[in-house]
C-alpha cells in the first residue's frame, strides 16, 4: 500500500470514527478528543520544525542547478527564461482567479465554521505588514530574526540572493556550498520522511477531533477544496496548448494529438520523470530535434513545475477562505512572490513531501495558520493528478516553443513527418538530471 493510500485511509478512519463516536457517545467522543488532539498537534508540529532549512537549502540547490543549466547555451537559457516568465504569470492568474471562484461558490458557512471549531480555531502565524510596510521590509535586515519569525517572503528574498552570489563563487567553493545545501536538503527530508511514516497516526487523531466537532461537513469542504484546487491546475493544463501551438507554429490539433500519449503516462505515473520518455516522442512527432529536446525536456523535469505556483498559492488561498482570514493587497502579494519564488526549490520529491514544502512557506508567509495542511495533504492525491498532466503538457509546450524559436520546428505535417522519419540521437544522454526522484508528486 502506498503512503498516499495509508494516509488517505487514515483520514477517512479519524472523520467516520469521530462522527460516530459523537454521534453514538457523545462522552467519549469528549474524552478521546482530548487524547488524540495533542497527538495530532505534536506530529504537526514535528513537520513545522524542518519547513525553513528544507525550504532555505532547496532554494539554493534549485537556484544553482538552474543557473547551470543556462550556462549549458542558448537554448537552455531561453528554456529557463520562458520557464520563469511562465511561473509568474500562472501565479498572478491563481491570485485573481482563486477569489473569484471562492465568491462564486464559496464553501458554505456553517461547514467553515465547523472545520475551523474542529482545527481549535488555529490562529494565524503571525502579523503581515500593510502594503507600504510590505516593500519596506520586504528585504530583511536581520535575516535570522526572519527565519526565526517564520517571516517567509524576506527570507525568500535573502535565500534567492544568497543563491545568485553563491552561482558567480569560483568553481570549488561554488560546489562545495552547493554540495552542503543539498545535503542538508536531503538530511531534512529524511527527516520528513520519519515524521511522514506517523502520518497515518498523526492524521488520523487530527481527523478524528474534526470528525467529532464537524460531522459530514468535513467531507463537503474536502470535496470542495479538491474542485477549486483542481480547477486552476485544469487552467494551467488549457494553458499549454495554446502556448504550444502558438509558440511551437503548429495546429492546435495536431499538438492535442501529439502530447495525449504523455499526458495518458502522467496520469498513471504522476511524476514527471517517468514521462520524460513519453514527452520526447511527442516532440519528435511535433518536429523538435533531439538536440533541442535533449536539453529543454530534462532541464524541465528538474526544475520546472508549471502547475506548481499557481496550485500552491490556491492552496494559501483556500485556507485563508476556509479559516475566515480577511487577505488584503499586502498578503496576496506576499503569497504570490513566495509562491513564484520558491517553486524551483520543490522539484523531485515525493507528492507528500512536496506538498508541505512548497504551501506551508506560501501560507505562512501570507499570515495563515497551516494546521488545515494536515488534513488537505490527506486529499492531495486528486489535484496531483492535474498537477502532473498540466506539468507534462506544458513542458512539450515550451520545449517546441524553444525549438521553434531556434527554427528547427517543421512548418507543416509533410515536413514533420520527414523529419521524424530522419535519424535520431539518444536524446536522454547525460542531461538526465541525477537529483531526481521517479517518486509521484508534483507540488
Amino acid at each position: 500500500m502506498s503512503q498516499a493510500t495509508r494516509i488517505l485511509l487514515a483520514l477517512l478512519a479519524g472523520l467516520i470514527g469521530g462522527i460516530l463516536a459523537a454521534r453514538f457517545a457523545p462522552g467519549f467522543a469528549e474524552g478521546a478528543v482530548a487524547v488524540t488532539g495533542p497527538i495530532g498537534s505534536a506530529w504537526l508540529h514535528a513537520l513545522q520544525m524542518v519547513i525553513v532549512p528544507l525550504v532555505v537549502a532547496l532554494l539554493v540547490t534549485g537556484i544553482a542547478a538552474s543557473a547551470q543549466a543556462a550556462r549549458a547555451g542558448v537554448v537552455a537559457g531561453r528554456a529557463i527564461v520562458t520557464f520563469v516568465v511562465i511561473l509568474w504569470l500562472v501565479t498572478l492568474m491563481a491570485a485573481a482567479v482563486v477569489p473569484l471562484l471562492l465568491e462564486l461558490w464559496p464553501l458554505p458557512a456553517e461547514w467553515a465554521e465547523a472545520l475551523r471549531q474542529g482545527l481549535g480555531e488555529a490562529e494565524p502565524v503571525g502579523a503581515v505588514p500593510g502594503l507600504a510596510a510590505f516593500f519596506d521590509n520586504i528585504v530583511p535586515t536581520n535575516v535570522v530574526a526572519a527565519a526565526a519569525a517564520d517571516a517567509f517572503l524576506p527570507l525568500t528574498v535573502f535565500t534567492m540572493i544568497f543563491a545568485f552570489a553563491v552561482t558567480r563563487l569560483p568553481a570549488e567553493p561554488r560546489t562545495l556550498l552547493v554540495n552542503l545545501f543539498q545535503a542538508i536538503a536531503d538530511a531534512m527530508i529524511v527527516i520528513i520522511g520519519w515524521v511522514l511514516l506517523l502520518a497515518p497516526i498523526g492524521i488520523f487523531c487530527l481527523a478524528f477531533g474534526v470528525g467529532a466537532s464537524t460531522g459530514t461537513a468535513a467531507f463537503g469542504a474536502l470535496a470542495h477544496y479538491i474542485a477549486i484546487v483542481s480547477a486552476i491546475g485544469t487552467i494551467v493544463l488549457i494553458a499549454a496548448y495554446p502556448v504550444g501551438a502558438i509558440g511551437g507554429r503548429v495546429g492546435l490539433a495536431r499538438f492535442a494529438r501529439a502530447v495525449a500519449p504523455a499526458q495518458a503516462v502522467a496520469l498513471s505515473t504522476q511524476s514527471s520523470l517517468a514521462s520524460l520518455p513519453a514527452m520526447l516522442r511527442s516532440s519528435e512527432q511535433l518536429g523538435a530535434p533531439a538536440a533541442v529536446s535533449g536539453i529543454v525536456l530534462p532541464i524541465a523535469v528538474a526544475i520546472f513545475r508549471a502547475t506548481s505556483p499557481a496550485m500552491n498559492l490556491a492552496v494559501a488561498l483556500y485556507v485563508a477562505h476556509l479559516m475566515g482570514v480577511p487577505l488584503g493587497p499586502a498578503q496576496i502579494a506576499a503569497g504570490v512572490a513566495t509562491a513564484a519564488i520558491t517553486t524551483m526549490g520543490s522539484v523531485s520529491l515525493p507528492g507528500t513531501i512536496s506538498f508541505i514544502a512548497s504551501t506551508a512557506p506560501v501560507a505562512i508567509a501570507m499570515g495563515l495558520p497551516i494546521e488545515a495542511l494536515a488534513l488537505l495533504v490527506a486529499v492531495e492525491t486528486v489535484p496531483d493528478l492535474f498537477r502532473t498532466v498540466g506539468n507534462v503538457t506544458m513542458d512539450v509546450a515550451v520545449n517546441i516553443s524553444v525549438a521553434a524559436r531556434t527554427g528547427s520546428v517543421p512548418q507543416t505535417e509533410s515536413d514533420a513527418l520527414l523529419a521524424s522519419a530522419e535519424p535520431h540521437p539518444d536524446p536522454g544522454g547525460d542531461a538526465r538530471p541525477r537529483h531526481m526522484s521517479p517518486a509521484g508528486g508534483e507540488p
